[in-house]
């Protein structure tokens, strides 16, 4: 069955678990290749996605497309590395003073 572009768009996306992640807000195109590259969603469900974050799904993780898109692979919960910095007046204070 082949599906247009721009039918996906819209198409709610679960996970292997069955848990909604999100709808197809635009597809992500390897034109070089022609071939589609990831699904992406601009609001994902905040049980999975730290702060409900935009997210890009490998299509590569898409087992099937039908009236949802159903994935064949998703981590438990997708959450960002939090770096540590230390604050600019921390930073000045550290700085030998100019001369």
């Amino acid at each position: 069955m082949l599906v247009e572009m721009t039918e996906l768009l819209g198409r709610q996306i679960y996970t292997p678990e069955g848990r909604l992640l999100g709808e197809v807000d635009n597809v992500v195109v390897d034109v070089e290749a022609s071939k589609v590259d990831g699904l992406y969603l601009a609001e994902s469900s905040p049980m999975l996605v730290d702060e409900s974050r935009p997210t890009n799904v490998p299509y590569r993780w898409v087992a099937a497309v039908n009236d949802v898109v159903l994935l064949k692979y998703f981590p438990r919960r997708v959450s960002m590395k939090k770096t540590a910095s230390r604050p600019a007046k921390e930073e000045e204070a550290a700085a030998p003073p100019a001369r």
